[in-house]
């Protein structure tokens, strides 16, 4: 009679991860397949995601979005050319050209390109802690990029942060599994992911920045360094080479375009996090509680250059460095905001998902009480970022062809082109008469703005009016608003207040009388906001 000897555990597998375990299942439910219960359950959380998501789908623009949109309705091969004068890179406003001619360029439709960036870091996000950390882990992120508050809000925007977003997570993902776990095919998936972040938003020049200070664990805990590096240099080097067709443009949007409408930071970055990024300070605390309980046994000397060491120390150097290096930058030329997190996001939502699944019963109920947190997406996604809908469904009939619209806040003039009807004539006060409204021409605007002279510029225009003809001035509403401090956004205020009395004393001389005034019914915004007066030339 043959022998039965009891087989042995093979060396090389992977320990048991604690994260992990298997609940015992009725038969009958144990007969579905699978893949059936985790597509099943992916494409629900996914179409909840959706519905959430979409509330306030149709919202109307707020500057940003429509100077967005207007780039983008120009031709694919005109578009880089414009961007000389905007200071992005042109990846996200090619694909929304794209897809504007497939869907229309409603607020309705162009939203939906960011709605579906952002429930695709679902799957996306569940595929990478699941590979990454085991089932547990990748549950939890799947639910972590279902319900976070800053995927929700810029999902109804038309931006490229949620496309942002999606390739930070693919890279940072992509990173962990060629530098640290070292399935060196992942290496073309993170260099092509990060030459896209690179033609999407400026913030990729820091995180691939960031990327490349976070091969430092990677290179303390590895025994092949050399390789390590080799493979590393080929990556980043790959994509800077795929990047420098577009770097002329960069210097040159660098030196012309900053962002003076921005001040630089100071030291409340984690309250951004939290309250931004995270979506407030009690969801923040409970996650993050959960998920140090869950990984602070990786600090110990154990632990010390394990692939979980090292995984653990990779998550936290990444944001940490690409939020440092942009911090640093913004002290000099200030371009930080919120809402180009985005490319850490991934980082520090699969760090939380992978510390809850290691604390088990606590994160789980971490988990659970910021889902309850973040299920009403009003309390963290703006209504109305702006009233020009308002004011355009208002002023708008009584325009004519030929009529001038005079936007005080010069950014603002693409919002009042894309809602107010066709054939008008634009100016604003950063140098009158504009050719191209449908982008704002932000090279040297500081200087113009400053060097302009509101009587000099507006009287020319005033009297380029015939009798009859109509002027509509839009004039920010700044009395009372936050985040008026910045050189550029001072001088509006000054500016748009100067050119608003001129007009005045043109009403009192008898050259203008007022027609109409709008809004009669202020909703309030999030964003930016306008009184208009409309004037018509007297005979």
């Amino acid at each position: 009679m043959a022998t039965v000897t009891a087989p042995h555990p093979d060396p090389s597998a992977p320990a048991p991860d604690p994260s992990e375990f298997i609940p015992r299942v009725p038969a009958r439910l144990a007969r579905i397949p699978g893949w059936l219960w985790v597509g099943g359950g992916l494409l629900a959380l996914m179409a909840l995601s959706a519905f959430m998501r979409s509330r306030y789908i149709g919202g109307q623009f707020w500057m940003d979005e429509a100077i967005t949109t207007g780039i983008s309705l120009h031709p694919l091969s005109q578009i880089p050319g414009v961007l000389r004068h905007d200071g992005n890179p042109p990846l996200y406003y090619m694909m929304l050209q794209v897809w504007m001619s497939l869907f229309g360029s409603s607020e309705t439709a162009t939203h939906s390109l960011s709605l579906l960036f952002g429930v695709l870091t679902i799957p996306v996000g569940g595929w990478a802690g699941w590979s990454l950390f085991g089932r547990r882990a990748g549950i939890m992120a799947a639910l972590l990029f279902a319900f976070n508050a800053w995927l929700t809000a810029y999902a109804q925007e038309t931006r490229m942060y949620e496309l942002m977003g999606l390739l930070g997570l693919i890279a940072t993902a992509a990173f962990l599994q060629g530098f640290v776990y070292r399935r060196r095919r992942f290496l073309f998936l993170f260099g092509a992911s990060l030459t896209l972040m690179l033609y999407t938003h400026s913030w990729g020049t820091f995180f691939f920045a960031g990327s490349a200070i976070s091969v430092i664990p990677a290179l303390i805990a590895s025994d092949n360094r050399r390789g390590l590096l080799r493979d590393a240099a080929i990556t980043f080097v790959g994509a800077g080479i795929l990047y420098l067709p577009w770097v002329p443009n960069l210097l040159y949007q660098v030196a012309h375009t900053a962002a003076p409408w921005d001040s630089a930071p100071r030291f409340g970055a984690p309250v951004q996090i939290s309250r931004n990024l995270l979506g407030g300070d009690r969801i923040t605390m409970a996650l993050v509680l959960a998920a140090a309980i869950g990984l602070v046994p990786l600090f110990t000397r154990a632990h010390r250059r394990t692939r979980e060491w090292t995984t653990l120390w990779t998550l936290i150097v990444l944001p940490v460095a690409t939020l440092g290096l942009a911090w640093a930058s913004s002290q000099i030329t200030p371009a930080w905001a919120s809402r180009y997190f985005a490319p850490v996001l991934g980082a520090m939502l699969l760090l939380i998902a992978w510390g809850c699944a290691r604390a088990r019963l606590v994160g789980l109920v971490a988990i659970a009480l910021s889902i309850v947190f973040l299920a009403n997406p009003k309390s963290f996604t703006p209504q109305y970022k702006s009233d020009m809908r308002d004011v355009a469904g208002e002023i708008g009939p009584l325009l004519h062809p030929g009529d001038l619209v005079v936007v005080g806040q010069p950014e603002q003039t693409t919002l009042a082109w894309y809602y107010l009807p066709g054939g008008l004539r634009f100016a604003n006060t950063a140098g009158g008469v504009v050719a191209h409204p449908s982008y704002m021409n932000w090279v040297d605007a500081l200087t113009r703005l400053q060097d302009s002279n509101p009587q000099a510029t507006l009287g020319p225009l005033v009297a380029s009016l015939k009798p009859g003809q109509q002027l509509l001035y839009l004039r920010p509403l700044t009395e009372g608003a936050q985040n008026w401090e910045a050189p550029w956004t001072q001088l509006v205020r000054r500016r748009s207040a100067q050119w608003g009395q001129i007009l005045t004393n043109d009403v009192t001389a008898g050259t203008l009388k007022t027609v109409a005034i709008a809004p009669h019914n202020y909703r309030g915004a999030c964003c930016v906001a306008d009184s208009a007066m409309l004037y018509q030339k007297a005979s």
